[in-house]
């Protein structure tokens, strides 16, 4: 953890300047979160709840923070994870399984206002979604987030060399999907 991430992290813990500090937070992180979970739920508004609900669990757990992990990785598992149990509680309320659930939102991306991608993006989002779960996280963090292997595996606590095969096998996959179409 660098010196600013540190004073932070110490400014959040403490209740005289957690308020000041979270807002701070919120400034540098809440459109990376956004883009990260917007990535995983597609849709504008889902993004923007489990956006809320991240880091309404981030200002809850900050005190059990240790620091063991940059505050950078911690929130992105918050954000993930909220994200896919969100996906996993709108497949079980309409009785589908996650698939479903995956190619529904993919169908309705075309029709989502906030969508601001062109039919290749479409196609790609596409693509995207026929892989396991896994490889989509690897993939948008990746590609879409930029982050190198040693962030994601922070992240996923997943092996660097692992994350490399993950998104060597999802490029392969999405390649093939897109020579198809």
């Amino acid at each position: 953890m660098n010196a600013s991430e540190e004073k932070l992290v110490l400014q959040l813990q403490d209740p005289a300047s957690r308020n000041d500090a979270f807002r701070e937070l919120l400034k540098l992180y809440q459109e990376r979160l956004y883009w990260q979970i917007r990535n995983i739920v597609k849709n504008h508004e889902d993004a923007d709840d489990v956006l809320q609900n991240t880091f309404i669990k981030i200002f809850r757990n900050i005190e059990k923070f240790k620091g063991e992990s940059q505050l950078f990785s911690w929130m992105y598992r918050i954000a993930t994870n909220e994200a896919i149990s969100h996906l996993n509680n709108r497949a079980k309320k309409q009785s589908i399984s996650s698939e479903e659930l995956q190619q529904q939102i993919i169908d309705n991306l075309e029709n989502d206002v906030y969508f601001e991608g062109d039919e290749i993006q479409l196609k790609l989002q596409k693509a995207i979604a026929t892989l396991p779960e896994k490889q989509q996280q690897v993939f948008n963090m990746k590609y879409f987030q930029e982050l190198k292997y040693k962030e994601i595996s922070d992240i996923l606590g997943t092996s660097e060399g692992a994350l490399k095969a993950s998104y060597h096998y999802a490029t392969k996959k999405i390649e093939e999907f897109l020579k198809q179409v």
